[in-house]
């Protein structure tokens, strides 16, 4: 169940907790290829690339895209052990799944470890995975050779329907529909399980089923939603992708909790997957659209799974104080409406103190008091929540807004 309180988006940093703690990164969501669109800003532009800490502090990571490499800019290494360790799944070999492996930096230091799993690919044989490495690190599609990584690297060839352990983690694989092959990779940790199936086509019998025994019962099911229901029964039909629609049937036919809907089409604005996520709202009770940036904590005490945005993109901000009226849906999907003064307040959006705790990325209604050379003047303005932090002052929020119009 998603948090419904404000204490719950506080306890992500409270370190005297005795339940296990797993925390999910989303650093890449984007399909196909990136995007540098102003009008994909908010979602973000990057492809597939998650990061999950188990609560063993284990670290895992989903998929290479370009978000690969923000999530090598803010390196932290795991800690315990000697040498710090990570795992890192592949789910197939399309560019945009591996397209930030080159770009990596913690794979040029010695003292990291990386274990990799990926199948092996009928077109490639045997290595698949240490084959795509060299070819697209070869001349003259890249300056430096794979020599160039000192990290130690170990591959692992892994299949539909294996199962293994990774200290108290289990992990196992399923097959996907989608061209060439896909895995989906289940994570069942003391906190809760991941289930992430990006880039599959429903309409094959097995693999449907296979989909469907990955999730079941899942914490969080991360599903392909590059296409609308439209697109998927005309246009898109057969390129091996899904809809938001088709996640929430697995989600209610899997019994998982909550949905994340991924791997945005390229050519979907921010606009289209606010309207995409609204829809599937309707549809299923706790879904969020994938944006980079975003965190998900699973086994929080007194809820199961929390999202959190701990930042906003750089943007050039200005002291400020405004009154404002502040209208929106909270988290348990009432309307609220109250009075407050807009501080912090920069060209792309502002930073508002709050009572309510609305939901992150619901829209909202801001409407401030500018002075003006006939007196005061209101501004309407509309925008979406991005941010939840604790507030200065006790019993309130930090709510930072993206404003659209």
């Amino acid at each position: 169940m998603l948090a419904r309180n404000q204490a719950s988006h506080r306890g992500f940093a409270r370190k005297d907790m005795t339940a296990p703690i797993a925390k999910l990164s989303f650093w890449g969501v984007r399909g196909s290829t990136p995007t540098v669109d102003p009008a994909t800003w908010r979602y973000g532009g990057n492809t597939p690339c998650l990061e999950l800490i188990a609560p063993d502090g284990t670290q895992f990571i989903l998929d290479c895209g370009t978000g690969l490499r923000m999530l090598g800019s803010r390196w932290a290494a795991p800690s315990g052990g000697k040498t710090p360790e990570t795992h890192i799944f592949v789910t197939h070999y399309h560019w945009d799944h591996i397209q930030g492996i080159p770009f990596f930096a913690p794979l040029y230091v010695e003292n990291n470890e990386f274990h990799f799993y990926s199948f092996r690919s009928k077109y490639l044989g045997r290595d698949s995975l240490k084959q795509v490495f060299e070819a697209q690190m070869a001349l003259p599609y890249f300056p430096v050779d794979m020599s160039a990584m000192s990290a130690k690297r170990k591959f692992k060839e892994v299949e539909g329907g294996d199962s293994f352990q990774i200290g108290e983690n289990k992990i196992t694989a399923r097959w996907l529909n989608h061209p060439q092959g896909c895995l989906g990779f289940r994570i069942e940790t003391p906190a809760g399980t991941v289930a992430y199936a990006t880039d599959n086509e429903p309409g094959d019998v097995k693999l449907d089923e296979s989909l469907r025994e990955l999730v079941a019962g899942a914490d969080i099911f991360i599903n392909d939603a590059q296409f609308t229901p439209e697109q998927l029964e005309t246009t898109r039909k057969g390129w091996g992708h899904s809809s938001w629609l088709e996640g929430v049937k697995v989600a209610r036919h899997a019994g998982a909790k909550t949905l994340v809907l991924f791997h945005h089409d390229p050519d979907s604005t921010d606009r289209m997957v606010d309207s995409i996520l609204r829809q599937a709202r309707e549809e299923f009770d706790s879904v969020f659209a994938a944006s980079e940036g975003m965190v998900i904590t699973l086994g929080a005490p007194g809820d199961r799974v929390q999202a959190h945005m701990p930042g906003t993109r750089t943007a050039l901000r200005r002291e400020a104080q405004f009154n404002a009226k502040v209208c929106g849906v909270t988290e348990g999907g009432k309307d609220f409406e109250e009075e407050t003064v807009v501080r912090d307040l920069s060209l792309q959006g502002a930073l508002i103190s709050l009572k309510h705790l609305p939901r992150l990325q619901s829209e909202l209604q801001v409407t401030m008091e500018a002075p003006g050379a006939d007196g005061v003047q209101s501004m309407k303005l509309r925008g979406y929540v991005v941010r939840i932090d604790s507030g200065a002052e006790k019993g309130r929020i930090a709510v930072g807004v993206v404003f659209t119009d």
